[in-house]
């Protein structure tokens, strides 16, 4: 059967007929029917090479050091020579040495690694080993948050994704995002964790008020329950720092670390948890597996990443990023103040807040047409999500911003018509 030489056409028959039949459709009816090709650091073209993009999605920081980052390929190219996915049973110097990595980069006495594949799987291990270690069953997250599409990520994250699959259990619960005194509301002697991201993308980008998390590692501490913290896209230099937490001076009872640490080349997660915490796995050892999971080649791929990304210098490159796309976007905010209500924005974590939820979905479009890969916000659909890769030069940035006021333009046009057919 052939493979290699479909067309678009037959690709996305072919996708339509045996992959996702909604998905296909979708993109074909708005006009955006692209199929990854060619890759390379910041850009990606369509599978036929007419059209490329600059990549400011990243799939959710997947991409953060850009595709094919030729460090990251150079390591998981040296590792095949010797190495696989390894035995889980047993132990594993490349986990030994990852574990070591990640116990060093991350704050107070998170000192253990649990690996894993997905970040959803992340999240359910974060989730069981609070339940056991607290022997309470209650888990408060936020509303409109995201962890994965897991078993216990999913009944954590938004009715949205929970309620079609049957999900949602009255064990979770959610309260409003940055709004200490609901959580203190909620909170009772059954609740075994809370679980936040630093900074939720798929709400739209808020940022929280800097004593927001001091305040709920507070009241976790009162309430015997522990702090989970989803850096699943804030952390590895996302927000210029290391982990998103350390903006905000709070140590987390168990740090969950996904997407990014595979350096978009190899499925590597963590969950890292407090030294004590280890206990859980005193009993049976061997009571939580994944096969798959700290594979050897993937350790190696994820070791690559944290040097990359852990050094002063690369840091101190996204914070000066930070700001060159700071004073872009208020100058586009001043030109267009109709349709830019605020930029937020923590380091390279970035949402474009528009005053409708039309919006976001028009922005994706014209930044399409513009060369740009940025997408709408799922659970806040009037913020445009804005995150682009960490590697990228400053003049690529001010070429990103010159290309996002094409789009806004572009928006423009389209808003001033519609208004003017008194729709």
């Amino acid at each position: 059967m052939k493979m290699g030489n479909d067309s678009k056409q037959v690709v996305f028959k072919k996708f339509s007929d045996h992959v996702n039949s909604g998905k296909a459709r979708f993109f074909q009816e708005y006009h955006l029917d692209y199929v990854f090709g060619r890759r390379e650091g910041p850009y990606v073209w369509d599978m036929d090479g007419d059209k490329r993009l600059i990549n400011c999605h990243v799939n959710g920081g997947l991409y953060n050091l850009g595709h094919r980052h030729p460090r990251i390929v150079e390591a998981l190219e040296g590792a095949l020579k010797t190495l696989d996915i390894g035995n889980h049973h047993f132990v594993s110097r490349e986990k030994a040495q990852l574990a070591e990595k990640l116990a060093c980069l991350s704050p107070g006495d998170l000192e253990y690694v649990i690996f894993g594949v997905s970040g959803g799987e992340a999240i359910d291990t974060a989730i069981k080993i609070a339940r056991k270690a607290t022997r309470r069953n209650g888990v408060i997250s936020a509303s409109g948050g995201y962890h994965g599409h897991t078993g216990l990520a999913l009944a954590a994250g938004d009715a949205k994704y929970r309620d079609p699959f049957l999900s949602s259990s009255p064990e979770f619960t959610q309260i409003p995002f940055n709004d200490a005194a609901a959580l203190k509301n909620a909170l009772h002697p059954k609740v075994a964790a809370v679980i936040l991201e630093t900074v939720p993308a798929t709400l739209g980008m808020p940022i929280p008020d800097f004593s927001y998390f001091k305040e709920v590692r507070k009241l976790c501490e009162e309430n015997g329950s522990l702090l989970i913290i989803d850096e699943v896209q804030t952390g590895l230099g996302r927000t210029g720092r290391f982990w998103g937490i350390e903006h905000f001076e709070t140590v987390p009872d168990i740090l969950v670390s996904a997407k990014g640490l595979g350096g978009g080349i190899y499925p590597v997660t963590a969950t890292i948890i407090r030294k004590d915490l280890e206990s859980v796995f005193h009993e049976d050892p061997f009571i939580h597996i994944s096969t798959s999971g700290g594979a050897d080649i993937g350790c190696v791929v994820a070791g690559k990443v944290l040097e990359i990304s852990s050094t002063k210098a690369f840091l101190d490159h996204v914070a000066e990023l930070s700001v060159i796309f700071s004073q872009g976007m208020a100058d586009i905010q001043e030109k267009y103040p109709e349709l830019l209500k605020e930029f937020r924005q923590l380091g390279l974590m970035s949402g474009l807040k528009t005053p409708h939820p039309d919006l976001g979905p028009l922005l994706t479009k014209t930044c399409y047409d513009a060369g740009l890969l940025s997408i709408y916000a799922g659970n806040d659909t009037s913020v445009l999500q804005f995150l682009p890769p960490l590697i990228i030069t400053n003049d690529l940035a001010l070429e990103i911003l010159e290309r996002m006021e094409m789009a806004f333009q572009q928006a423009k046009t389209f808003v001033d018509a519609y208004m003017s057919d008194g729709k």
